[in-house]
């Protein structure tokens, strides 16, 4: 059995880190009411602005078609994988990371052996991981979570579309975590590039959508469907930034938890060393005592 010292230090070191784990969860609580309220106010608008942009899209022919909705064989992938720049969450970013190796191991197999498929990272987490493969990694916007907001998920959108539009990529893909809430995040595949058409449904495989545009339709697509694409990437940006934070949250709530599980095992073990210590040291006293009668 340890001795009191170890123990007695062992508790003290236990108790500091269920303090910090503690105050990171309240932090992480703070935060992640900011970042729920965010997304929730965007999703029903991002949502609809897909829809109608699915829908304008299927109502286009031949030369009317949107640039951004063209589809061509896929010989050049870039997936936009969004991870944190801190840890301590959980599995957030490793499901992440995981998600974009499968992948490459099995959807993508093919054009990753030839080095047609790049990764550009969200996140230190994710970066960290995939510039260890150079002929992979492409680079990073790290900085973008120092301020998080619609402009700075513009840039990375246009400079994607600018890639698809030039031929550089014929698909683009975002991998993000999902909020749900705080103790769930689901990871999500999107395709970003190109527009994917709506889904048929079975009640309506024959409806035909009829529209009147105004403006004209040529100045839609020239405005809604950038807009539209810049904030599909914006909505996941603001899905993983909530989900960071629930994730951590819950996961230093299981860390403060255990480490109060710890501190009672260790305040166990202490006691039972300072009993047999006081013990043994009675039993001296008591031999010593009966050595002088003696």
């Amino acid at each position: 059995m340890a001795n009191l010292k170890e123990v007695r230090l062992r508790i003290v070191s236990v108790n500091s880190t269920q303090q910090i784990t503690k105050a990171m969860k309240m932090v992480s609580a703070a935060k992640l009411r900011r970042a729920q309220n965010a997304i929730t106010q965007l999703r029903p608008y991002a949502n609809k602005l897909r829809d109608i942009l699915e829908n304008l899209s299927s109502s286009m022919e031949g030369s009317d078609g949107s640039a951004y909705a063209q589809v061509r064989p896929v010989n050049n992938i870039l997936i936009i994988a969004i991870t944190s720049n801190r840890g301590l969450a959980g599995a957030f970013n490793a499901n992440i990371v995981r998600t974009a190796n499968r992948l490459l191991a099995d959807e993508y197999s093919n054009l990753y052996k030839t080095g047609n498929v790049k990764v550009l990272c969200i996140g230190k987490k994710g970066s960290d991981s995939f510039s260890k493969t150079k002929d992979l990694y492409i680079g990073h916007h790290n900085e973008i979570y120092n301020h998080l907001d619609f402009a700075s998920a513009s840039a990375i959108a246009t400079q994607a579309m600018h890639d698809f539009t030039a031929g550089k990529y014929d698909k683009v893909v975002v991998i993000y975590n999902q909020f749900k809430n705080a103790a769930v995040q689901i990871v999500q595949t999107e395709q970003l590039l190109p527009i994917q058409p709506p889904a048929a449904k079975a009640d309506a495989s024959k409806m035909k959508h009829d529209y009147i545009f105004e403006p004209s339709k040529e100045e839609i697509v020239l405005e809604l469907i950038p807009k539209s694409i810049k904030t599909q990437l914006y909505k996941a940006l603001l899905d993983s930034h909530a989900s960071e934070h629930g994730a951590r949250m819950t996961a230093m709530s299981k860390a403060t938890d255990n480490a109060g599980e710890l501190i009672k095992d260790l305040k166990l073990s202490y006691n039972k060393a300072r009993q047999a210590s006081i013990t043994n040291e009675i039993l001296e006293i008591v031999a010593g005592a009966e050595a002088l009668n003696g």
